[in-house]
């Protein structure tokens, strides 16, 4: 098991696939775009999935995520699904992606074993996703998730992020939106994870203020933690069900103490936390010809050492050097 010395055990693994992306977000980097990893400095397709299946038969992670940057862009991720389909015990697999590429993929995903996808959409405005994201491709987001819910990657659950005056009043129509194409929102609070270092806690959207918004339009009942378990988003049934919309109050509401996750970056990289500062490399073990069970080792001794929280608390709080498309959600 990927123990650590809180007693949280690790059984949910996020992979990012690679450090490059689409889009520019405002939240998450520069317009510029950012220097991206060296194709040698990659986890190749074949270290992936010899990554994944130790986790999976030694270390006993159940699920895995495939992030990035933005995963669509790797080329060879259908295939990275379907060798991991073929794993026994066979993990959960999904997809955090912004959506642009679903339209082409969706169906191959599905047949390759990929169960579900998370899409990040901010905005039902054009024009805001425009300005949000330095890029006009809503109409490509929209139809991406129709395609995977068309495709049966469900259920089809959807990221948003609120940013002070540019969409911070569309939580009610995000929420109607997703409720009537049987999305699973979930709205994200702004994280210190941009390239640019220029976020603040003064004037981000809180949870607090989403919940209030959302309650302008919809009757929202708390589910309890026995169904939250260890997920992070906070969720609410609306209107008496079926549907929910959930909240990730990362800033306001950790939720350290169940935290079930351990995360690879696209260079190979074991990180604890999404805030931590240090990493532990997996990629020169596999380089240098370490066999799987050293590896399994290295792994385990880099989860021991997680730490109890995000410190995010903390005033002496610092922010990681690696931004969100580096790191993987």
């Amino acid at each position: 098991m990927l123990l650590d010395t809180y007693g949280r055990v690790a059984t949910d693994l996020r992979v990012s696939l690679t450090d490059r992306c689409n889009l520019r977000c405002t939240y998450c980097m520069p317009e510029e775009g950012l220097q991206w990893l060296g194709k040698s400095d990659l986890l190749s397709d074949d270290e992936i999935v010899r990554l994944i299946r130790i986790a999976v038969t030694q270390l006993g992670i159940e699920e895995v995520r495939f992030t990035g940057g933005e995963p669509l862009l790797r080329p060879g991720l259908v295939g990275i699904v379907e060798q991991c389909a073929a794993l026994e015990p066979r993990p959960q697999m999904s997809l955090t992606t912004n959506g642009i590429g679903l339209k082409r993929t969706a169906q191959a995903l599905k047949a390759a074993g990929l169960d579900r996808v998370n899409v990040s959409l901010d905005t039902l405005r054009p024009e805001v996703f425009k300005t949000l994201t330095r890029r006009d491709r809503h109409k490509d987001v929209i139809e991406g998730m129709a395609a995977a819910r068309e495709a049966g990657l469900t259920p089809v659950k959807v990221n948003a992020v609120l940013m002070p005056g540019l969409n911070d009043d569309e939580a009610p129509d995000l929420l109607a939106w997703a409720v009537e194409n049987e999305y699973e929102l979930r709205f994200i609070e702004q994280m210190p994870l941009d390239a640019q270092h220029g976020w603040k806690r003064e004037g981000m959207i809180t949870a607090g203020d989403i919940l209030q918004s959302l309650r302008t339009r919809f009757t929202l009942t708390e589910q309890g933690s026995e169904e939250r378990g260890s997920a992070p988003a906070e969720r609410w049934v609306v209107d008496g069900g079926p549907a929910t919309v959930g909240v990730i109050a990362s800033v306001t509401r950790p939720f350290c103490g169940a935290c079930d996750r351990t995360r690879l970056t696209a260079d190979g990289q074991v990180r604890t936390c999404l805030f931590a500062t240090e990493e532990s490399d997996l990629r020169a073990a596999l380089r240098s010809g370490a066999a799987d069970e050293e590896i399994a080792r290295l792994w385990k001794l880099a989860m021991w050492g997680k730490k109890a929280g995000s410190g995010l608390d903390d005033p002496s709080f610092l922010q990681p050097d690696r931004p969100m498309s580096a790191i993987g959600g």
